[in-house]
This record gives structure tokens, sequence and C-alpha cells, in this order.
């Protein structure tokens, strides 16, 4: 193999040592490094707030989906770190545009997605500033936080529930169809 050359240090780097920094199956040819203090900061008319999710895969794709409809990200205290090697991967490069914010900081109504028993999504009202409340992969979301209005998104199908990411996914798709 080639050795890769760095283009921020122009320094060039062995195959062989990125392959024991990576933890991917193949060795990848670039490698970036970066402070956090270098993510997007400020604020967005919608959020994703994320209760407890532990999944990094899930934390990754919802911050890809965020930056697909223009929305930020707020993480609670006990999610998936989202500069992780799994989160970074799943949100496809998106880290590095959605702006992560505090839990404290969230603007507008809140709108806690559900599983069972709230008011179906596509009779709620969506106006912006607004807040999607998505709880954790096994508890969702506790009776405790705070949150304007509780919805479910219906499932016709024999399924229980949406995954995390799907059901931020389909909240973010019914706001964006509605402004269309």
């Amino acid at each position: 193999m080639e050795p890769v050359e760095l283009l921020v240090a122009g320094e060039t780097v062995e195959p062989v040592l990125l392959a024991e920094v990576s933890t991917l199956g193949h060795a990848p040819r670039v490698v970036g490094v970066y402070r956090r203090s270098d993510l997007p900061a400020g604020a967005r008319d919608v959020v994703l707030a994320l209760w407890r999710v532990s999944d990094p895969g899930n934390v990754g794709t919802l911050i890809r989906t965020a930056d697909a409809f223009g929305a930020a990200v707020a993480l609670s205290e006990e999610c998936a770190d989202p500069t992780g090697p799994r989160a970074l991967r799943a949100s496809a490069g998106a880290i590095f545009r959605v702006p992560l914010l505090s839990w404290d900081t969230l603007p507008g109504r809140r709108v806690a997605l559900v599983a069972h028993g709230g008011e179906p999504l596509p009779e709620v009202s969506l106006e912006p500033p607004l807040t999607f409340l998505l709880g954790s992969e096994r508890e969702g979301l506790p009776d405790d936080v705070e949150a304007d209005l509780r919805a479910s998104i219906p499932l016709p199908g024999e399924a229980e529930s949406l995954n995390v990411a799907a059901a931020g996914a389909v909240a973010l798709y019914e706001l964006s169809r509605r402004s269309a």
C-alpha cells in the first residue's frame, strides 16, 4: 500500500498506522482531527431532542436526519456520544453541519413522540419553533419529561412501535410535508 498524506499537517502516514487507529474493518485513507468546540453552534426553529438515546447508531442517524430537514439536535445526559466512531459514521458528516444544543435550551412548543396513547401526529399542529422529544430505545420518554403535547405516529401494520431514528425521521418529514 502507498503511504497516505495528511492534508492539514502535510504528513505522510503508513497505511498500517491508520489501520491501528481505526475502528473500521478497512483502514481509512484519511483521518480528521477536530475539537468539539469546532462543531456547529446556534439555534434553529426545529429541534430533535433526544432523551437518553444510548445507541450511537441511532444518535448519528438522527443527526443525519436533522441535517436533511434543517433541524438541530439536543442531547440529554446519558445519550450516546455524538462524536464516537459509530455515531460519526451514522451521521455521514452531518455532525459538522448540525448544531448540538443543550437540553436546557429547547425552543418553542414541545411535542413528545410516544409509541401509544398520544394524539395522532397528522392531527397535531406543528408550527415552528418546535421541539420533538424522542425517548430512549427501551423506556421511551418518562412521564415527567416536560412536554406541551404527546403525539403518536399511527402504525397501520402490526409493528408495536418504530425505532427512535425512524420516528424522528417521520416527525420531521410530516413537518416538512406540511410546509411544502
